[in-house]
């Protein structure tokens, strides 16, 4: 068999990397444009059903958004595709479920912040609605931590899983509990701008509204999709372990419809919108997803495991002090940015 030369292999290697990396270009621009139309129509959803923008963003695009990573997980426990060992995918897997609370609790919160700088400045306040983003953190920190304690659990799996699913089903009869008392109190879902649909012609009615969430929410998950297939590309040419890979990579795909949705809604100040997409997110992703970790994985302490779990819970905890001691500034949000910088130097150096 003919070897191919060296310089071709290394040009094949180029190619692969421009190739992933236009698929990641396009793929951000769909997920750009998705989060446009989904938190356009989620809006309208919300003021049409009268509810709080805590319901709005902690439950309804908290859950929608987060269907892409938790479908990673779900993929990679259940599917055996034959492209390589089951430990392997349980290490994907187990990635996406820890690096998604991990990404949405420093480096979201982060990019937040970030993008208000210049109309805000530094010590500029942001006002979202507090109880709610303290229940959010609370419920986040006990599911966090308990998923944190079952990796020196191990009888205990089954057991915590259950509790951790129930701690969600509270989580979500409270949120909604609140909602009438928020709205009477002025934190009410409110649209700013028309339905976009009806711009086409489509009537302003409940069916339009649902058909564009549809569309909002298939197109967040194409992109999605499409991201992480971009960067499978590029990560094939990299030595890098596959836990640490999937803690660092997939995140970055499955995350940036919230990261998007929040970043639009804080531009246009509707803070409580904002943070209540990131936070709610985190209880979905700290509570549902870990359950599903402990019941189909051996989930037993490993390096890149714990620092993630530890770095989230410190993250998580110093919002939840800041919301009980001092009015929230915007460079609050950046020493989360900074939390995550630290993660990284832990894991690659």
């Amino acid at each position: 068999m003919r070897r191919v030369p060296r310089s071709l292999r290394e040009q094949g290697r180029i190619l692969t990397m421009w190739m992933g990396a236009g698929e990641l270009l396009l793929m951000l621009a769909v997920i750009l444009i998705a989060a446009e139309v989904f938190t356009n129509a989620l809006e309208h959803l919300g003021e049409r059903m009268g509810i709080s923008e805590g319901v709005t963003g902690s439950v309804f695009a908290a859950i929608a958004t987060a269907m892409p990573e938790s479908m990673v997980p779900l993929l990679a426990f259940t599917v055996d595709n034959g492209d390589g060992p089951r430990d392997v995918h349980t290490d994907v897997g187990v990635g996406a479920i820890l690096g998604a609370p991990l990404m949405l609790s420093t480096l979201s919160l982060c990019l937040m912040g970030l993008s208000v700088i210049r109309r805000r400045r530094w010590d500029g306040p942001l006002h979202p609605e507090r109880t709610g983003l303290t229940r959010d953190l609370n419920f986040f920190l006990a599911s966090f931590a308990m998923a944190t304690v079952a990796l020196y659990a191990r009888g205990w799996h089954a057991v915590i899983a259950v509790l951790l699913l129930l701690l969600y089903f509270i989580y979500v009869l409270l949120t909604l509990r609140v909602s009438a008392r928020l709205v009477e109190a002025g934190h009410g879902t409110e649209a700013d701008r028309g339905m976009f649909l009806c711009h086409l012609g489509l009537p302003d009615h409940m069916l339009t509204v649902v058909a564009q969430l549809g569309l909002g929410l298939g197109l967040l998950i194409i992109g999605a999709n499409g991201f992480i297939h971009g960067v499978e590309q590029i990560a094939a040419e990299l030595n890098v372990s596959v836990l640490l890979l999937s803690l660092l990579i997939v995140p970055v795909a499955t995350e940036l419809p919230e990261k998007v949705n929040s970043i639009l809604w804080i531009r246009r100040r509707k803070d409580t919108l904002a943070f209540g997409n990131i936070t709610g997110a985190m209880v979905f992703q700290g509570s549902i997803l870990p359950a599903i970790g402990l019941l189909m994985t051996p989930w037993h302490p490993r390096h890149e495991m714990l620092m993630g779990l530890l770095i989230t819970l410190a993250a998580a905890l110093w919002l939840r002090l800041l919301v009980a001691l001092a009015p929230l500034r915007v460079w609050h949000l950046l020493v989360n940015g900074a939390l995550y910088v630290v993660y990284l130097v832990i894991m690659l150096y």
